[in-house]
């Protein structure tokens, strides 16, 4: 049998009419009737009936119709009456709607107008029924929707604490926390794997854990749940008496356990639980899954960060014991060439001495002999000279402002003036205005003299040197000298800043040298915290370039 449409209320004192209403007009047509006599039967009977409408006539003995929807009124009950009046009641109709009635019916009573008097009141009612409904509907997608929001905002707030917190203490209490929030859950807590005994799980963070287990924050913990999830690597969700053979069932009735896994291996496990016997959803277990993997960046990331420390650690330490190196080395050439300088001067002196013929006449074979010692003593004092030259490069300097164009014009002033004016061509490139460095200017004077004997020992007579200075895109002053020699190879050009190195090719013009020119030029231009680079291709030339620091402002 179909349930009754609409409930309606026929207060009526008349039998011969109530019953015409109710059982003849509106009972037919499937309406669930309720009859009664009287306005305090019908205050009584609409708490307990729920009417949809309500039909009542306005001269009833007792309280009238209109006392009737005032005490309705008063109970805070919204529902639509229709009056029944005789003609010639007009004011006490009017007075009627004042007080709320939703229609009238005139007596006597004709069926079809009853009938659609009753229809029109309910049409309001299903109205207002279907905004309460939409209403409801609108506050519940409301809710889920700010409850979306909070998630989101709380997976945003996790993910941005991974990428941006090194602090793994706070960024373990902050996805337990986040974990914990987005479930409404009551506890939460992560536990990572103790990697030197792999079967043990440390408890690394919680949300609400009693005292009793928080305080073995940072020692295994084993809640009886875990170690079957880390086993199985799947998630784990339970509630009501299931969860009473397990050890956190004091805790709560409900649980979900996610593994954090690391190439399909489960590191952590995140736990969330709830007092009341709440069961996780499959939406709570998404996102704890979310919650999960942001956990298992952040645990990547840490491993990454110490191996990056411990590199960082290793590389520093390395670059420390090069530094010792370096300074034990320059010390010990700084010895060894103070401690030969002057046995070597005095021994050529007294090679020269006896060349002379101060002592005794020499045959010609002890004078060839003599002659012989005496050139490899002082190639010996020039090697000791070089290597004094490359300490004191190394050596700290008194850096000041410098006019670098006003000294490459000194430079260039003075190879005019030199014998070497006559065989080449010195061409300045230098800018209108000056330029300054910061810098020690007698040590850039070598830098620029190394440079420029490079030039003339692999130039041809009558060939052009051009020396160049201007401002690069970082404000430095680059400095260049540009030959038109036999240039330089390719595998000569990765070692020419060696000390001692010589050309595969001879000089053209007067002797090789010892190579350390452009090794010293080199450390000075690295001493003023500058760059020195080469470009050359064979018997197209070469340039040489180096860069100096603006002064300090």
């Amino acid at each position: 049998m179909a349930e009754p449409l609409e409930r309606i209320m026929v207060v009526e004192s008349d039998p011969m009419l109530s019953d015409l209403i109710a059982r003849q007009t509106l009972a037919p047509l499937g309406y669930k009737i309720k009859v009664v006599a009287e306005a305090n039967a019908a205050i009584q009977e609409s708490i307990a009936f729920s009417p949809d409408v309500v039909i009542a006539n306005l001269q009833l003995p007792g309280l009238s119709g209109k006392d009737l929807m005032v005490a309705l009124s008063a109970r805070n009950l919204e529902i639509p009456v229709i009056m029944l009046a005789p003609q010639g009641q007009e004011m006490d109709i009017i007075q009627a709607f004042r007080l709320g009635a939703s229609d009238y019916v005139g007596t006597p009573l004709r069926e079809t107008e009853l009938v659609s008097a009753v229809e029109r009141a309910l049409k309001q009612v299903r109205a207002r029924r279907e905004r309460q409904s939409l209403s409801q509907q609108l506050e519940q997608t409301n809710r889920q929707l700010q409850q979306r929001v909070h998630e989101l905002t709380t997976i945003f707030g996790i993910g941005k604490a991974v990428t941006s917190i090194t602090d793994q203490k706070y960024l373990f209490d902050t996805i337990v926390e986040g974990a914990v929030s987005i479930t409404k859950a009551d506890y939460g807590w992560l536990l990572l794997r103790d990697e030197q005994r792999g079967a043990d799980f440390i408890l690394r963070a919680h949300k609400n854990l009693p005292v009793s287990i928080s305080a073995m924050l940072g020692q295994p913990w084993d809640d009886g749940i875990s170690k079957l999830v880390a086993v199985s690597g799947e998630v784990f969700s339970i509630h009501g008496e299931a969860l009473k053979r397990f050890a956190v069932a004091p805790l709560g009735r409900a649980a979900v356990v996610i593994p954090v896994q690391v190439q399909k291996q489960v590191i952590a496990i995140l736990t969330v639980m709830r007092k009341d016997d709440q069961e996780f959803g499959s939406s709570d277990q998404v996102m704890l899954q979310a919650v999960g993997d942001y956990a298992s960046i952040s645990l990547v990331n840490a491993r990454l960060f110490r191996a990056l420390d411990e590199r960082a650690a290793f590389l520093e330490d390395a670059v420390q014991q090069a530094k010792d190196s370096e300074r034990v080395k320059d010390e010990i050439i700084g010895n060894i060439s103070s401690e030969l300088h002057s046995p070597l001067q005095a021994a050529s002196q007294l090679v020269e001495s006896l060349i002379a013929g101060d002592k005794e006449p020499l045959s010609p074979g002890q004078h060839r002999l003599l002659s012989s010692a005496y050139e490899d003593l002082q190639r010996i004092g020039e090697v000791v000279d070089a290597m004094a030259a490359l300490h004191r490069a190394a050596a700290p300097k008194q850096l000041a402002p410098v006019n670098i164009t006003k000294l490459l014009g000194e430079t260039i002033t003075r190879y005019l003036n030199s014998d070497f004016s006559k065989d080449f061509t010195f061409v300045s490139e230098l800018a209108p205005e000056p330029l300054f460095a910061q810098a020690d200017a007698g040590q850039i004077t070598m830098v620029i003299d190394a440079l420029l004997s490079n030039a003339i020992k692999f130039s041809n007579i009558n060939s052009k040197i051009t020396i160049g200075a201007k401002l690069d895109a970082k404000s430095h002053i680059q400095i260049c000298v540009q030959d038109e020699g036999i240039g330089i190879s390719k595998q000569d050009l990765k070692h020419i800043y060696e000390p001692f190195h010589q050309l595969g090719k001879p000089p053209v013009n007067g002797a090789g040298g010892l190579g350390i020119g452009l090794a010293l030029a080199k450390e000075i231009v690295n001493a003023h915290g500058g760059k020195i680079w080469a470009e050359s291709h064979p018997q197209a030339g070469s340039v040489f370039h180096f860069t100096l620091q603006p002064p300090e402002k």
